[in-house]
C-alpha cells in the first residue's frame, strides 16, 4: 500500500483527529481545516480526490451521513505501520528482517 505524501498526511490527519474527538465522523472539510492550521494549505477539491482514491485503495472507508460524506481509516497508524514494513522486507529485503536491520544499523551509523 505505497502512499505519497499528501496521503500520509491526510492519514495522519484522520487518526488525530479520531484519537483527539470521542465522535469518528472525519469530513473532507475536516481534513481542509486540519492539515490548514498546520500550514499545509491544499483546495477542498484536492483533498477530496485523494481521500477518494485512499477509499478506492481500501485504506479509507465512506459513508453518508444525511446530505455529507464522511471518512474513516480502516487500520490504525500502528496497523498501517506494521503493514509498510512487512512490505518493505518482503519488497526489498527478500523476507528477512535481519536485512533490515542490518540496513538501518548500517546506514544510519547505529553499530557502536
Amino acid at each position: 500500500m505505497a502512499c505519497g505524501s499528501l496521503e500520509i498526511e491526510i492519514l495522519n490527519s484522520v487518526w488525530d483527529l479520531t484519537n483527539a474527538e470521542e465522535n469518528n465522523d472525519i469530513s473532507i472539510q475536516d481534513i481542509v481545516d486540519y492539515l490548514s492550521a498546520r500550514g499545509i494549505e491544499r483546495a477542498y477539491t484536492t483533498i477530496k480526490t485523494v481521500m477518494d482514491r485512499l477509499v478506492a485503495k481500501s485504506i479509507l472507508v465512506r459513508y453518508k451521513s444525511g446530505k455529507k460524506f464522511f471518512y474513516n481509516a480502516v487500520m490504525d497508524k500502528e496497523e498501517m505501520a506494521a503493514n509498510a514494513v512487512s512490505e518493505i522486507i518482503t519488497n526489498f529485503f527478500d523476507g528477512s528482517s535481519t536485512g533490515l536491520i542490518r540496513f538501518v544499523e548500517n546506514k544510519y551509523n547505529l553499530i557502536k
